[in-house]
C-alpha cells in the first residue's frame, strides 16, 4: 500500500501530468525533488514515534493522512498544488507508512529478524513493482482524477485493517541478552562507520533507482520501448527484486552486511551502463531484470543489518535518520536525470556519468569495520 508514495506508482503519473498542467519535465523533477525533501525531514519524528508509541496506532494515523492526500491530489491543477501533494505522498507513503511497518517487524520477531525482513520486504516490493502496470490501466481507462480517488479508498481500508492485526509488542522484547546489544542510540549508531556506509548505499540505490523509474516511461520510450512495454518493464524488476530480498534476507543473518551492500552497488552501477544496450525484446528485460536486483539486495539488507549491528530498542529513530537520507537521496535522482537529459540529448550519458556513486560505495565497504560499542 505505500506504491501510491513509491517512485513506480508515481511514474505512470509523469508523462500525463506533464500534459495536463502544461508544465515540463524538469518542473515536474524539481517539484518532485522539494516535495520529496519537505516529506523526508519528517522521517526521524516518525522513528523517533515508532519506538515509544503503539505501532498500531502510528500506523493508522499514517494511513489516514495517505489516503487524505491522494484524494486531494485528484483536484490538483497547477505544479504549486501537484508539489503539496508529492509532500504528502512522499512523506506518508514512500516514508513514514515503510519505516513504520518495517519497524514493526524488526521488533516483534527475535528469531531469524533477517529472514522474516527479507519475506515482508519481498512481498512488498513485489506489490509495488507491479502496482504501475494496473495503475496505467486505471490511468487510461478512467483518467488521473479518478486513479487517485481509488487509490486513496484502497489505502484507507486497507491499511487500517491490516494495522489492526498487528499484535501489540513490548519495545524491549526479546531476551536479556538481546537486550544488552540493544542500547545503541541514535546518536551512538551515525558515529559509527558502518550506519554511514549502509546508508550510503541505501541513499544511492534511491537516488539512482528513483530517477530512473520516474522517468521510466521516456527512458526506455528513448530506447524505442512503448508506453505500456516500458510500464511492463516493471515486470521484470519485479521477479529480481523479490528473489533477491528473499535470498539476502535468508542469508543476512549469517553473513556480513557488506556483502549484500558490494552486491547492490555492483547490480546498480551495471544497470546504469547497460541502458544505452536496452532495445524492444531480451535486452530491455535484461536491463529490467540487472536494476530489480539492485533494489531487492539493498531491501533484504538495510533494515535486518542495522538490527543486527545496533539492536532493536532505538530501531526506528537510526532507521528514521536514514530514511530521511535516502528519501533526500531519491528527491535528488529524477532532477538530475532529468537535467542531464536536457543538457546532452539523452538519458544514457548521464546514466553511465552517475555510475561512479556506486562504484565509490563499493570501495568503501572494503575500507569500513564492523562498529564495537565500548563497555560502559
Amino acid at each position: 500500500m505505500t506504491a501510491p508514495g513509491q517512485t513506480a506508482g508515481l511514474s505512470v503519473f509523469t508523462d500525463p501530468l506533464i500534459e495536463e498542467l502544461s508544465i515540463d519535465r524538469s518542473a515536474i523533477s524539481l517539484s518532485y525533488l522539494i516535495g520529496t525533501l519537505a516529506g523526508a525531514a519528517a522521517q526521524p519524528l516518525i522513528g523517533r514515534a515508532s519506538d515509544r508509541w503503539d505501532v498500531r496506532k502510528v500506523i493508522i494515523g499514517i494511513g489516514l493522512c495517505f489516503a487524505a492526500v491522494l484524494f486531494a491530489l485528484s483536484f490538483v491543477t497547477e505544479v504549486l498544488g501537484l508539489t503539496a501533494g508529492f509532500v504528502g505522498v512522499r512523506m506518508a507513503g514512500q516514508g513514514a507508512l515503510s519505516l513504520a511497518v518495517t519497524t514493526a517487524v524488526a521488533r516483534s520477531v527475535t528469531h531469524r529478524r533477517g529472514l522474516a525482513l527479507g519475506i515482508s520486504a519481498a512481498i512488498g516490493s513485489a506489490g509495488i513493482s507491479l502496482a504501475p502496470i494496473g495503475m496505467e490501466r486505471l490511468v487510461s481507462i478512467f483518467g488521473m482524477d479518478a486513479t487517485w480517488r481509488l487509490q486513496a479508498v484502497a489505502v484507507l481500508v486497507i491499511v487500517t485493517v491490516a494495522a489492526l492485526l498487528i499484535r501489540p509488542a513490548c519495545p524491549a522484547s526479546g531476551s536479556p541478552s538481546e537486550q544488552v546489544s540493544d542500547g545503541w542510540t541514535v546518536r551512538e549508531a551515525r558515529r559509527t562507520g558502518m550506519f554511514w556506509l549502509i546508508a550510503a548505499a541505501v541513499s544511492t540505490t534511491s537516488m539512482l533507482g528513483t530517477g530512473l523509474m520516474f522517468h521510466q516511461i521516456a527512458v526506455l520510450g528513448e530506447q524505442g520501448l512503448s508506453s505500456f512495454e516500458a510500464a511492463a518493464n516493471f515486470l521484470p524488476q519485479t521477479v529480481t527484486a523479490l528473489l533477491a530480498t528473499l535470498l539476502v534476507g535468508s542469508l543476512i543473518d549469517r553473513q556480513d552486511p557488506r556483502i549484500f551492500v558490494v552486491t547492490g552497488m555492483a547490480a546498480m552501477a551495471s544497470a546504469l551502463l547497460f541502458l544505452p544496450l536496452a532495445s524492444p525484446g531480451w535486452t530491455a528485460v535484461m536491463y529490467g531484470l540487472i536494476l530489480g536486483v539492485a533494489g531487492g539486495t539493498l531491501r533484504g539488507m538495510e533494515a535486518a543489518a542495522f538490527a543486527r549491528y545496533y539492536g532493536v530498542a532505538h530501531i526506528g529513530a537510526i532507521r528514521g535518520l536514514a530514511t530521511l537520507m535516502s528519501l533526500a537521496a531519491s528527491a535528488v535522482g529524477p532532477y538530475l536525470l532529468a537535467l542531464g537529459a536536457e543538457l546532452t540529448g539523452g538519458f544514457a550519458l548521464p546514466s553511465a556519468a552517475v555510475s561512479a556513486l556506486p562504484i565509490g560505495v563499493i570501495v568503501a565497504a572494503f575500507i569500513v569495520k564492523p562498529p564495537q560499542r565500548s563497555l560502559r
